[in-house]
This record gives structure tokens, sequence and C-alpha cells, in this order.
């Protein structure tokens, strides 16, 4: 046992270590790369930080990911599929991050990921497990349409709950290391070496995202590269519980990225509810509940990485002692219609937020108008339509 545990640790050490060092490299080679293409992240009404901030690490995750996989992980088809896959999403994450595309691309990009895990990487939901009381619930014909949507979902999970300075990378890693806990539990050490790779790049990145007392702002942030992690993270979902040989209970995959998954859905409903696109933006995340109730960013990050944590435990636990797998969805809902409840605000809170609009005038020009503000200085409101980031 205490070899095993040895060579585990060896080689978590070496997979993890080689891609954070270089995630670290080459995130500090491409944030004034990122400045001046453009690729930069400027202060707004839904955002928190004050300067403008590059959007280098996406980037420099994928393509970290991309260079030690080369040399430490075997090009099996799955593999080089996922690696296909990021950078598609990475060229059309990073024209978004610059021009800010319509969101429906975005949806396609994500839909043709998708594909290339189906089709080319063999990566798909092709069981669920006894989710509704059967044994053996195979998709048979739905199970395309249901991996794209379980790819499409997870994807903008994640990238909704990049909102906050190390929100989404914490949430990533726990992802991350309970899937690969799961994996050696199962006895997919192939699958484990591929998360403990992913966990060191994003390690690396959280190095310069993280707030920490000698840097009180995130000085790089993901941009659209949190939908790459989120599609890393379905990957690693389908490949966990859909391998022969080295099942998980599909039913536990939900649980590992609960609270960003049920904040997506309750924002989904709430948003369709008021007659809103779904990717509408507002201030309605949980992430901005948190801080609209005096909680510090450092504080957000800590509580929902915990609670994920914690909840994925929780329901691995349940699934040991033998819980039913029907009663797993029927909690996950009761959790999501119950936050839905305890969540809801007073007043519109889908109305876009109101940013000035400041006109510079000469003082000596026209007469002062009643919504002056000071000499030569006019403010008029304007509503801003914008999509989720």
């Amino acid at each position: 046992m205490y070899d095993a545990w040895l060579q585990l640790t060896h080689r978590g050490l070496v997979l993890g270590g080689a891609p954070f060092l270089v995630t670290l490299l080459l995130v500090f080679l491409l944030k004034p790369v990122a400045r001046r293409l453009g690729l930069v992240d400027h202060p707004g009404a839904r955002k928190i930080h004050g300067d403008p901030t590059p959007l280098a690490g996406g980037a420099a995750i994928t393509l970290a990911a991309l260079a030690t996989a080369g040399f430490l992980l075997p090009m099996t088809r799955d593999v080089v599929a996922l690696g296909a896959a990021s950078l598609m999403m990475l060229v059309v994450g990073t024209v978004d991050d610059r021009y800010d595309i319509n969101w429906r691309v975005r949806i396609v990009a994500q839909t043709a990921a998708a594909l290339v895990l189906y089709t080319w990487g063999g990566v798909r939901v092709e069981s669920i497990g006894g989710a509704f009381g059967f044994p053996r619930h195979n998709q048979g014909n739905r199970s395309l349409p249901f991996t794209i949507l379980a790819t499409v979902g997870v994807t903008n999970a994640i990238n909704w709950a990049d909102g906050v300075d190390g929100l989404a990378g914490s949430l990533c890693l726990a992802a991350f290391a309970m899937l690969a806990a799961a994996a050696i539990y199962a006895g997919n050490a192939p699958l484990a070496d591929d998360l403990m790779l992913m966990g060191g790049c994003v390690i690396g990145f959280l190095a310069y995202n993280l707030r920490t007392p000698w840097r009180p702002r995130a000085s790089v942030f993901l941009g659209d590269g949190a939908e790459i992690l989120g599609l890393w993270i379905a990957w690693a979902s389908f490949r966990l519980t859909q391998t022969v040989g080295h099942p998980v209970t599909p039913v536990l995959a939900p649980f590992l990225i609960a609270p960003p998954v049920i904040d997506c859905l309750v924002l989904i409903v709430r948003r369709l509810r008021a007659r809103r696109s779904p990717f509408f933006a507002d201030r309605n995340h949980l992430h901005h509940l948190l801080l609209d109730a005096g909680l510090s960013s450092t504080a957000v990050v800590v509580v929902l990485t915990g609670a994920s944590l914690a909840i994925g435990l929780a329901a691995a636990t349940a699934r040991r002692i033998h819980v039913p797998e029907p009663v797993f969805p029927a909690i996950y809902l009761a959790a999501a219609a119950i936050y839905f409840l305890v969540s809801r605000r007073t007043g519109d809170r889908l109305t876009p937020p109101v940013e000035p609009q400041i006109v510079i005038r000469p003082a000596d020009s026209a007469r002062p108008r009643p919504d002056a503000l000071g000499e030569g200085v006019m403010v008029a409101p304007v509503r801003v339509e914008r999509s989720e980031a």
C-alpha cells in the first residue's frame, strides 16, 4: 500500500508540476501580448474589478495542457479529440473576448466541440444508470442530444461562475480533485493522470488569479477560457461514468459541480419566466448574492468551493452506503427548487444595469439644462443590453 501511494504521489507531482510551471510561464508571457491585442476586460456596471485586466488565462491554460500532454500522456483518441475541441473553443473565445460576438455563435462552437468529443473521441453519454429507477437505462438514439446538452450546460455553468477573482478556477480545481479521486477509486488510472495534468494547469493560473495579501486583485482573467474548463469537466465526467470496466454511477457527476450548475439552472428558469433570453446578463448569480450579503470576494471563493467539495463528498458517501440512485436526482432538483425560492429578490433584478454616458460641453455653450450635474457636464442614462460573458 505504501509503495502504491508513493508511486501515485511521484506521478502526481510530475503530471501536475510540469503543466503548473508551463502555465506560470505562459501567463507571464501572454499578459503583455493580450494587452497589445486588445484582449482586456474593462471595469463595468456588473464587474467588481477596478482596473483593465488582460484576458490571457484561458489561452495559457489550454496551450500549457496541450504542450505537456504531448510529452506526459498517451495520445489516445479521446485525448486528441479533447485537444482539438479545446483549440476550436479557444479560437472562438479569443474572438469573443476581443469583439464580443453574439452568444449564439458561442453556443454553435460549444455544440461543435461536443460533436468532436462524440464522433471523434467516442466520449458520450450512453447510460444514466438507475437515475429513473431502471437498473440499466441506456440512451440509445438520445445519446447524441443528451451529450450535447450536458456539454453545453456544464460549459456555460462554469463560464457564468467566472464573476469573482479565483472563483471559476477554484471550483474547477475542486471538481478535478474529486473526479481524480473517483477515478483512482474505480481503477481508472489513465483518467486520473489526465485530471492531475488539468489540475496543474489550473493551479498555475490561480497563482495569478486568486487574491492574496500581497496582491489585492487578480492580475489576469480567464476570459472565455472558463468555457474550456467547463468542457474539460464534461469530458472527464463522461469518461468517468461511461467507461466500461471502471464504471462510476452517472448520478454522482452533477454533485461534483453542484453550486455552478444549480445556479445556472435557476438563472435560466428565472430569465425565461421574465421573458428574457437565458443569456441575458444580470446580477442574480449566486456569487452576486453573496457579495451583496456582505461577503468579500475571498470569502465567496472559500464558501462556494467548500460547499462544492462538501456536496460532492456527501454524495459519494451516500452512494457508498447504498442510497438508491433515484434519490440523487430527486435531491438535486429539490435543492435547485429551494435555491430558486430563497434567492428571490425584491425589485426587477433582470433589468440591465444603467451606465452613465458623459458628454462634455464647453462651459460657455448654451444655457444649462435641468439635468446638468455641474457646469459643462451632462449625464444621460442609457440602457445597455448585454449577454452573459
